[in-house]
Protein backbone atom coordinates (compact mmCIF):
# COMPACT_ATOMS: atom_id res chain seq x y z
CA UNK A 1 0.00 0.00 0.00
CA UNK A 2 1.35 3.39 -0.98
CA UNK A 3 1.99 5.79 1.91
CA UNK A 4 0.73 9.38 1.93
CA UNK A 5 4.28 10.52 1.20
CA UNK A 6 4.48 8.16 -1.79
CA UNK A 7 1.17 9.44 -3.16
CA UNK A 8 2.28 13.05 -2.73
CA UNK A 9 5.56 12.33 -4.50
CA UNK A 10 3.83 10.64 -7.45
CA UNK A 11 1.32 13.43 -7.90
CA UNK A 12 3.89 16.20 -7.47
CA UNK A 13 5.89 14.82 -10.40
CA UNK A 14 2.98 15.30 -12.82
CA UNK A 15 2.93 18.20 -15.29
CA UNK A 16 -0.64 18.94 -14.17
CA UNK A 17 -0.89 22.30 -12.42
CA UNK A 18 2.56 23.42 -13.57
CA UNK A 19 3.63 25.91 -16.22
CA UNK A 20 4.75 23.92 -19.25
CA UNK A 21 6.12 24.70 -22.69
CA UNK A 22 4.29 23.22 -25.64
CA UNK A 23 6.37 20.99 -27.88
CA UNK A 24 5.49 20.78 -31.55
CA UNK A 25 7.66 17.79 -32.41
CA UNK A 26 6.81 14.23 -31.50
CA UNK A 27 7.67 13.61 -27.85
CA UNK A 28 6.27 10.37 -26.37
CA UNK A 29 8.11 11.06 -23.11
CA UNK A 30 5.47 13.71 -22.35
CA UNK A 31 2.91 11.02 -21.50
CA UNK A 32 2.48 10.40 -17.78
CA UNK A 33 0.62 7.57 -16.10
CA UNK A 34 -0.90 7.61 -12.61
CA UNK A 35 -1.09 4.31 -10.69
CA UNK A 36 -4.74 3.35 -10.31
CA UNK A 37 -3.83 1.80 -6.96
CA UNK A 38 -3.54 5.27 -5.36
CA UNK A 39 -7.30 5.73 -5.34
CA UNK A 40 -8.34 2.09 -5.27
CA UNK A 41 -6.64 1.51 -1.94
CA UNK A 42 -8.71 4.31 -0.43
CA UNK A 43 -12.02 2.78 -1.58
CA UNK A 44 -10.77 -0.72 -0.68
CA UNK A 45 -10.59 -2.14 -4.17
CA UNK A 46 -8.36 -5.20 -4.34
CA UNK A 47 -6.74 -6.93 -7.31
CA UNK A 48 -9.99 -8.79 -8.05
CA UNK A 49 -11.99 -5.83 -9.29
CA UNK A 50 -15.80 -5.90 -8.92
CA UNK A 51 -16.18 -4.44 -12.40
CA UNK A 52 -14.77 -4.39 -15.89
CA UNK A 53 -14.65 -1.37 -18.14
CA UNK A 54 -12.63 1.19 -20.04
CA UNK A 55 -11.72 4.85 -20.02
CA UNK A 56 -12.94 6.05 -23.42
CA UNK A 57 -11.17 9.19 -24.62
CA UNK A 58 -11.99 11.48 -27.55
CA UNK A 59 -9.36 13.87 -28.88
CA UNK A 60 -10.56 16.69 -31.13
CA UNK A 61 -7.23 18.51 -31.57
CA UNK A 62 -4.96 16.08 -33.39
CA UNK A 63 -2.88 17.22 -36.37
CA UNK A 64 0.39 16.27 -38.05
CA UNK A 65 2.25 16.87 -41.31
CA UNK A 66 2.33 14.49 -44.25
CA UNK A 67 5.67 13.83 -46.07
CA UNK A 68 5.08 16.96 -48.20
CA UNK A 69 4.55 19.13 -45.14
CA UNK A 70 0.79 19.48 -45.59
CA UNK A 71 -1.20 19.47 -42.31
CA UNK A 72 -3.49 16.51 -41.68
CA UNK A 73 -6.24 16.21 -39.05
CA UNK A 74 -8.26 13.45 -37.42
CA UNK A 75 -10.40 12.81 -34.37
CA UNK A 76 -8.83 10.40 -31.90
CA UNK A 77 -10.86 7.69 -30.19
CA UNK A 78 -9.17 5.42 -27.68
CA UNK A 79 -10.07 3.05 -24.87
CA UNK A 80 -7.80 2.38 -21.89
CA UNK A 81 -8.76 -0.81 -20.02
CA UNK A 82 -9.83 -0.34 -16.40
CA UNK A 83 -7.62 -3.33 -15.64
CA UNK A 84 -4.47 -1.40 -16.65
CA UNK A 85 -2.08 -0.55 -13.83
CA UNK A 86 -2.01 3.15 -14.81
CA UNK A 87 -4.52 5.70 -16.01
CA UNK A 88 -3.44 8.34 -18.53
CA UNK A 89 -3.02 11.77 -16.94
CA UNK A 90 -5.05 14.19 -19.03
CA UNK A 91 -2.71 17.20 -19.27
CA UNK A 92 0.19 15.02 -20.30
CA UNK A 93 -2.09 13.43 -22.91
CA UNK A 94 -2.90 16.88 -24.31
CA UNK A 95 0.78 17.89 -24.40
CA UNK A 96 1.66 14.60 -26.09
CA UNK A 97 -0.94 15.04 -28.83
CA UNK A 98 0.24 18.63 -29.36
CA UNK A 99 3.73 17.30 -30.05
CA UNK A 100 2.45 15.82 -33.32
CA UNK A 101 1.71 19.27 -34.79
CA UNK A 102 5.01 19.79 -36.66
CA UNK A 103 5.98 16.13 -36.99
CA UNK A 104 5.98 14.31 -40.35
CA UNK A 105 4.25 10.95 -40.71
CA UNK A 106 3.73 8.86 -43.82
CA UNK A 107 0.05 8.10 -43.19
CA UNK A 108 -2.89 8.24 -40.80
CA UNK A 109 -2.26 4.56 -40.09
CA UNK A 110 1.29 5.30 -38.96
CA UNK A 111 0.04 7.98 -36.58
CA UNK A 112 -2.57 5.57 -35.22
CA UNK A 113 0.01 2.81 -34.64
CA UNK A 114 2.36 5.27 -32.96
CA UNK A 115 -0.28 6.58 -30.56
CA UNK A 116 -1.48 3.07 -29.75
CA UNK A 117 2.04 1.94 -28.93
CA UNK A 118 2.78 4.97 -26.73
CA UNK A 119 -0.49 4.86 -24.80
CA UNK A 120 -0.17 1.12 -24.24
CA UNK A 121 3.30 1.61 -22.77
CA UNK A 122 2.03 4.38 -20.50
CA UNK A 123 -1.00 2.41 -19.27
CA UNK A 124 0.99 -0.84 -19.05
CA UNK A 125 -1.72 -2.66 -21.02
CA UNK A 126 -2.95 -2.77 -24.61
CA UNK A 127 -4.94 0.37 -25.50
CA UNK A 128 -7.38 0.52 -28.41
CA UNK A 129 -6.85 3.50 -30.72
CA UNK A 130 -8.85 4.61 -33.75
CA UNK A 131 -8.36 7.74 -35.83
CA UNK A 132 -11.43 9.12 -37.58
CA UNK A 133 -10.53 10.90 -40.80
CA UNK A 134 -12.38 14.02 -41.99
CA UNK A 135 -14.29 12.05 -44.63
CA UNK A 136 -15.75 9.95 -41.77
CA UNK A 137 -16.79 12.87 -39.55
CA UNK A 138 -20.39 12.60 -40.77
CA UNK A 139 -20.62 9.13 -39.22
CA UNK A 140 -20.09 10.46 -35.69
CA UNK A 141 -23.24 10.43 -33.57
CA UNK A 142 -24.58 13.01 -31.14
CA UNK A 143 -27.17 11.59 -28.77
CA UNK A 144 -28.61 12.08 -25.29
CA UNK A 145 -28.16 9.46 -22.62
CA UNK A 146 -30.89 6.86 -23.06
CA UNK A 147 -32.07 6.91 -19.48
CA UNK A 148 -34.59 8.51 -17.14
CA UNK A 149 -33.26 11.84 -15.89
CA UNK A 150 -33.59 12.54 -12.18
CA UNK A 151 -32.60 16.20 -12.54
CA UNK A 152 -36.16 17.56 -12.46
CA UNK A 153 -36.78 16.32 -8.92
CA UNK A 154 -37.84 19.28 -6.79
CA UNK A 155 -35.71 18.71 -3.71
CA UNK A 156 -33.72 20.79 -1.24
CA UNK A 157 -29.94 20.39 -1.42
CA UNK A 158 -27.65 21.33 1.43
CA UNK A 159 -24.67 18.96 1.08
CA UNK A 160 -21.87 19.65 -1.39
CA UNK A 161 -19.18 17.52 0.26
CA UNK A 162 -19.08 13.85 -0.73
CA UNK A 163 -21.46 11.80 1.40
CA UNK A 164 -22.27 8.22 0.30
CA UNK A 165 -24.49 7.81 3.38
CA UNK A 166 -27.10 9.83 1.47
CA UNK A 167 -27.88 6.75 -0.64
CA UNK A 168 -30.99 4.82 0.38
CA UNK A 169 -33.12 2.06 -1.16
CA UNK A 170 -36.75 0.96 -1.16
CA UNK A 171 -37.98 -2.61 -0.86
CA UNK A 172 -39.26 -2.81 -4.44
CA UNK A 173 -37.08 -4.84 -6.82
CA UNK A 174 -36.53 -3.04 -10.12
CA UNK A 175 -34.41 -2.78 -13.24
CA UNK A 176 -33.93 0.78 -14.41
CA UNK A 177 -31.52 3.19 -16.07
CA UNK A 178 -31.15 6.66 -14.56
CA UNK A 179 -29.05 9.66 -15.50
CA UNK A 180 -28.08 13.11 -14.32
CA UNK A 181 -26.33 16.03 -15.99
CA UNK A 182 -25.56 17.64 -12.63
CA UNK A 183 -22.34 15.78 -11.85
CA UNK A 184 -19.49 18.12 -10.98
CA UNK A 185 -16.25 17.40 -9.20
CA UNK A 186 -12.87 19.13 -9.19
CA UNK A 187 -9.43 18.20 -10.43
CA UNK A 188 -7.39 16.53 -7.71
CA UNK A 189 -4.43 18.87 -8.25
CA UNK A 190 -5.60 22.11 -9.90
CA UNK A 191 -9.09 22.31 -8.36
CA UNK A 192 -10.50 23.15 -11.81
CA UNK A 193 -14.13 22.05 -12.21
CA UNK A 194 -14.89 18.84 -14.07
CA UNK A 195 -18.40 18.83 -15.56
CA UNK A 196 -20.12 15.63 -16.54
CA UNK A 197 -23.22 13.56 -17.12
CA UNK A 198 -23.60 10.15 -15.54
CA UNK A 199 -25.70 7.10 -16.42
CA UNK A 200 -26.51 4.50 -13.76
CA UNK A 201 -28.10 1.23 -14.84
CA UNK A 202 -28.89 -1.40 -12.23
CA UNK A 203 -31.04 -4.32 -11.13
CA UNK A 204 -31.86 -4.63 -7.45
CA UNK A 205 -33.77 -2.88 -4.70
CA UNK A 206 -35.01 0.44 -6.04
CA UNK A 207 -32.57 3.25 -5.31
CA UNK A 208 -34.46 6.20 -3.89
CA UNK A 209 -34.17 8.73 -6.71
CA UNK A 210 -33.95 11.76 -4.43
CA UNK A 211 -31.16 10.13 -2.43
CA UNK A 212 -29.23 9.32 -5.59
CA UNK A 213 -29.48 12.90 -6.85
CA UNK A 214 -28.36 14.28 -3.50
CA UNK A 215 -25.43 11.85 -3.50
CA UNK A 216 -24.31 12.82 -7.02
CA UNK A 217 -24.54 16.52 -6.18
CA UNK A 218 -22.42 15.90 -3.08
CA UNK A 219 -19.44 15.47 -5.43
CA UNK A 220 -19.65 19.21 -6.18
CA UNK A 221 -16.68 20.14 -3.96
CA UNK A 222 -14.92 16.78 -4.14
CA UNK A 223 -11.40 16.62 -5.61
CA UNK A 224 -10.56 13.49 -7.61
CA UNK A 225 -9.68 12.41 -11.13
CA UNK A 226 -12.57 11.52 -13.48
CA UNK A 227 -11.81 7.80 -13.51
CA UNK A 228 -11.58 7.69 -9.74
CA UNK A 229 -14.93 9.45 -9.28
CA UNK A 230 -16.69 6.86 -11.44
CA UNK A 231 -15.13 3.96 -9.54
CA UNK A 232 -16.09 5.61 -6.26
CA UNK A 233 -19.70 6.00 -7.44
CA UNK A 234 -19.76 2.32 -8.44
CA UNK A 235 -18.36 1.18 -5.09
CA UNK A 236 -20.60 3.48 -3.02
CA UNK A 237 -23.74 2.23 -4.78
CA UNK A 238 -22.65 -1.38 -4.37
CA UNK A 239 -21.97 -0.86 -0.66
CA UNK A 240 -25.06 1.15 0.24
CA UNK A 241 -27.63 -0.23 -2.24
CA UNK A 242 -26.34 -3.76 -3.02
CA UNK A 243 -27.69 -4.09 -6.58
CA UNK A 244 -27.23 -7.39 -8.35
CA UNK A 245 -26.19 -5.69 -11.59
CA UNK A 246 -24.64 -2.23 -11.90
CA UNK A 247 -23.22 0.00 -14.63
CA UNK A 248 -21.82 3.50 -14.07
CA UNK A 249 -20.92 5.49 -17.19
CA UNK A 250 -19.85 9.14 -17.03
CA UNK A 251 -19.27 11.42 -19.99
CA UNK A 252 -17.31 14.55 -19.11
CA UNK A 253 -17.13 17.80 -21.06
CA UNK A 254 -13.89 18.28 -22.94
CA UNK A 255 -10.93 20.28 -21.72
CA UNK A 256 -8.03 21.16 -23.99
CA UNK A 257 -9.61 19.24 -26.85
CA UNK A 258 -10.01 16.03 -24.84
CA UNK A 259 -13.01 14.43 -23.21
CA UNK A 260 -12.91 11.35 -21.00
CA UNK A 261 -15.73 8.90 -20.50
CA UNK A 262 -15.10 6.18 -17.88
CA UNK A 263 -17.33 3.08 -18.00
CA UNK A 264 -17.55 0.51 -15.20
CA UNK A 265 -19.94 -2.46 -15.07
CA UNK A 266 -20.29 -5.88 -13.50
CA UNK A 267 -22.54 -7.28 -16.24
CA UNK A 268 -22.21 -5.52 -19.63
CA UNK A 269 -19.81 -3.99 -22.13
CA UNK A 270 -19.48 -0.32 -23.06
CA UNK A 271 -22.14 1.06 -25.40
CA UNK A 272 -21.54 2.17 -29.00
CA UNK A 273 -19.79 5.53 -29.20
CA UNK A 274 -21.69 8.81 -29.27
CA UNK A 275 -21.24 12.23 -27.73
CA UNK A 276 -23.46 14.51 -25.70
CA UNK A 277 -24.40 18.08 -26.60
CA UNK A 278 -22.02 19.47 -23.95
CA UNK A 279 -19.12 17.53 -25.39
Amino acid sequence: MASSADKTAILSNLSLGKITEYQENYAPELLQGVPRSLNREEIQLQHDLPFTGVDRWTGYELSWLNPKGKPQIAILQCEVPASSSHLIESKSFKLYLNSFNQSHFDSLEQVQRTIQQDLSLCANEQVMVKLVSPREFNTLVMSPLHAHSIDELDIDINEYQLNPALLTVEEQWIEETLCSDLLKSNCLITNQPDWGSVLIRYAGKKIHHESLLRYLISFRKHNEFHEQCVERIFCDIMQHCSPQHLTVYARYTRRGGLDINPFRSNFEQIYPEFRLARQ
